[in-house]
């Protein structure tokens, strides 16, 4: 019985003592070749060069050269730097030592292209090709060799096989300029007019599409795209110019003029946008929103007696748009005509209330809620709001033609003018919001600027210091 009393002691004493080796062991070290390629890493996509290049020599020192990832990110920022032939030498190091790795065949391969020397680059091209066939940088740099080669034919096969591997703007774009070498501006249509379909919010793209139609004399597309591009950039100075050019060549065009009162209300151009604005009224007198367009360029030139005799034109014209009476309510009341706004404001419910009943599944813009709610405040009404704002879980659709607002529900959109009245709903401002002070008065606050969007790393810049080895 004591025997068997001891061996469970004895089997734990021996388990404990497993354990015991086990966390005495050190974690296993990293193997001296690839050591510090997780700080070179991390120097690197933070941009600090000179503490990289530091580590890189260090590295490459205590390696004796054969540490490929250091020699690869050496690489790079010598091309960043502008030293194209070095890199070149340096990729050519890194093919070396891993002559398997794509990546490095495909970097050596651009600094070749990057030299001038398009066929030595084709020639790496393929070999990386061999290594990995359904790589579409691969096919597309391809096709940019063989365009530079004037090798059309073979340039427009690399460049389908890129776009069947994936398909990337940038393709695209290569493509259609491989047309216009050509001279061949409807196959140009053709790419382009893809390009849009898979990309239809691209800007540059729809303004080169828009500006191919031009040079074609289909002036209503090209002024479709070209208000669309202006749709999702309106400081799209190229679709501005183009716009300008579809209107010298179509000047009995409202539309055309429409929309460049539109862009340059955005742009707080207010001169340029009555000018505009006008020219189409004297073409299309008989549409209120035009007139509306030209009390809120009116008033921002301070001219409020003219931009009231515009409203009302407006109003008479349009009697079913509510957008008209909230801006004049807003213009009446900045002006100190309270029983003035008040009247407008409560035409503008008896519309809403009208659309409401018309629609159970009318959407109201939040902008436009918002600023009727502030105005209702001010007024002291708003208790007999008729409207509430959307949930949380409402989508923003696109605008249709009535700037800032969703309330035209049989109107077809005016070419492209879809979201370009993103501000409308203050007569006080284009791109101007009211806000309320302490003592109730309506305060106005200028909008930031918008900022361009920064662009991105090349992918065969940045693949390789994503995961460092």
């Amino acid at each position: 019985m004591a025997d068997l009393e001891k061996e469970p002691i004895l089997q734990q004493s021996d388990a404990s003592a497993d354990i015991r080796k086990l966390r005495s062991k050190k974690a296993p070290e990293l193997p001296i070749l690839e050591r510090r390629n997780w700080l070179i890493h991390l120097h690197y996509i933070r941009k600090d060069y000179e503490t990289c290049k530091a580590i890189i020599k260090e590295q490459l020192q205590e390696t004796q050269g054969m540490c490929e990832y250091a020699v690869y990110v050496q690489a790079l920022i010598f091309r960043l730097e502008g030293k194209i032939q070095e890199s070149f030498e340096l990729f050519q190091t890194c093919a070396i030592l891993n002559p398997q790795n794509v990546d490095n065949l495909k970097q050596v391969a651009r600094s070749l292209y990057l030299l001038g020397k398009h066929k030595a680059a084709i020639e790496v091209y393929s070999e990386a090709a061999k290594l990995n066939e359904k790589d579409w940088e691969i096919s597309h740099n391809l096709g940019v060799c063989f365009m530079h080669l004037k090798n059309f034919e073979k340039a427009k096969v690399h460049l389908n096989c890129a776009l069947q591997s994936s398909k990337h703007d940038l393709t695209f774009v290569v493509f259609g300029k491989l047309y216009l070498l050509e001279g061949n501006t409807e196959g140009a249509v053709e790419i382009y007019k893809k390009a849009v379909e898979y990309s239809p919010e691209n800007a540059e793209l729809l303004t080169t599409l828009g500006l191919l139609y031009l040079e074609l004399g289909v002036y209503q597309k090209a002024f479709e795209h070209l208000g669309n591009a202006l749709t999702y950039n309106p400081y799209n100075y190229k679709a501005i110019s183009c716009l300008k050019r579809a209107s010298y060549l179509a000047p009995f065009d409202w539309k055309i003029l429409y929309n460049l009162g539109l862009v340059h209300l955005t742009m707080q151009q207010y001169a340029s946008a009555f000018h505009f604005l006008s020219a189409a009224i004297n073409i299309h007198s008989k549409m209120g929103e035009l007139y509306m367009l030209l009390a809120v360029a009116l008033t921002n030139l301070e001219d409020p007696g003219n931009a009231k005799r515009s409203y009302d034109q407006a109003v008479n014209l349009d009697q079913s748009n509510p957008l008209i009476n909230l801006n004049y309510s807003i213009l009446m009341y900045n002006q100190g005509d309270r029983k003035g706004a008040l009247y407008q404001y409560q035409q503008m419910e008896k519309k809403v209330n009208r659309l409401k009943e018309s629609s159970s599944s009318l959407e109201f813009d939040p902008e436009l809620v918002d600023m009727a709610q502030k105005i209702g405040a001010a007024l002291q009404v708003g208790e007999n709001l008729v409207w509430t704002k959307p949930g949380k879980n409402t989508k923003t659709k696109h605008r249709a033609a009535l700037p800032g607002s969703k309330l035209t529900l049989n109107q077809q959109p005016l070419g492209s003018n879809q979201a370009l009245g993103q501000a409308m709903s203050s007569a006080a401002g284009y791109s101007k919001t009211i806000h309320l002070s302490a003592d109730g008065c309506l305060t106005r606050v200028q909008k930031p600027p918008s900022l361009p969007l920064e662009p991105e790393s090349t992918a065969e810049d940045m693949n390789r210091t994503q995961t460092p080895r």
